[in-house]
């Protein structure tokens, strides 16, 4: 299965279940584990890659780096820019210290990691200077609500955006009242951070869920799995669970062989209801 990204000048195929890397770097004594981790994914298919400026102070990066170094050509490489970095000379700056920490010249796709102090306007033109220079193939966002992404739509340029990466799982469904409307009817791939409730205490509460165990069981797969299963059920969506052990990247690889049955769908619906109305956008 595989997402393909429009409004570029190429369309770019990628794997619907990528490996996130947020906490990656912060401690040297997992850095070998999430190495380890990261090729297994690769090897698994995995081979989307999301990383950013902020995690680790770069730190997260680095770890991408020795992963990727030798197979740079198999990996569709993500990272993210800070707010205050993204415009004019600041964003040229801050693409090419990720691109040393990440051991390329060249980033796949440069996402604004939230909105900040620049304009729209500046970060595009930005993101369209560094794909001039050959430093980055396509630009993106993160945490942008609907209001931001018509308005980043409506610049000149602007609908080369190639995807949104927003929080989104069973038990935050805000964006399905009109982000992730807006972004299927553009053909505008959504990509989904921290899919398995990974922030906070929620998560324990999703995966002991009566109905979440009972159909994890049906299935004899794992929760998480489930969740997975049931994001990449919804059109446009590719999701980027972090990639923490080899067991963990073999688990998130084997979601994408699950298909959930309409009655299964339904009682995770039931269980885990969309909001009917506009909520503020879930970020962590």
């Amino acid at each position: 299965m595989s997402q393909r990204t429009h409004h570029t000048h190429e369309l770019i195929s990628v794997p619907r279940i990528g490996q996130g890397t947020w906490y990656m770097g912060e401690n040297a004594s997992h850095r070998t584990e999430e190495i380890t981790a990261l090729r297994a994914g690769i090897d698994y298919g995995l081979t989307l890659i999301d990383t950013a400026e902020m995690y680790a102070e770069g730190g997260a990066e680095e770890v991408v780096g020795d992963a990727i170094r030798g197979q740079r050509d198999k990996v569709y490489l993500v990272s993210k820019v800070y707010p205050w970095n993204a415009g004019g000379q600041r964003a040229k700056a801050a693409c090419e210290a990720s691109l040393r920490r990440l051991g390329t010249d060249t980033l796949d796709l440069y996402l604004l990691h939230w909105r900040g102090e620049f304009a729209l306007s500046e970060t595009l033109e930005a993101m369209e200077s560094l794909q001039r220079e050959g430093k980055i193939r396509q630009w993106g966002v993160s945490n942008l609500d609907l209001d931001d992404m018509r308005e980043l739509h409506s610049l000149s340029g602007g609908q080369a955006c190639a995807t949104n990466q927003v929080l989104y799982h069973l038990a935050s469904r805000g964006i399905e009242y009109d982000l992730l409307p807006w972004c299927q009817q553009q053909q505008m791939p959504v990509m989904a951070y921290s899919p398995l409730a990974q922030a906070g205490r929620l998560r324990n509460n999703v995966f002991t869920h009566p109905v979440i165990q009972q159909i994890a069981h049906a299935h004899a797969s794992t929760p998480a799995q489930i969740m997975l299963a049931w994001l990449l059920a919804q059109p446009g969506v590719l999701a980027i669970p972090k990639a923490s052990s080899v067991e963990h990247v073999k688990q998130n690889a084997q979601a994408l062989e699950i298909k959930l049955s309409e009655e299964e769908r339904v009682e995770l619906n039931r269980a885990f209801p969309a909001p009917g109305r506009k909520t503020p956008l879930d970020m962590v």
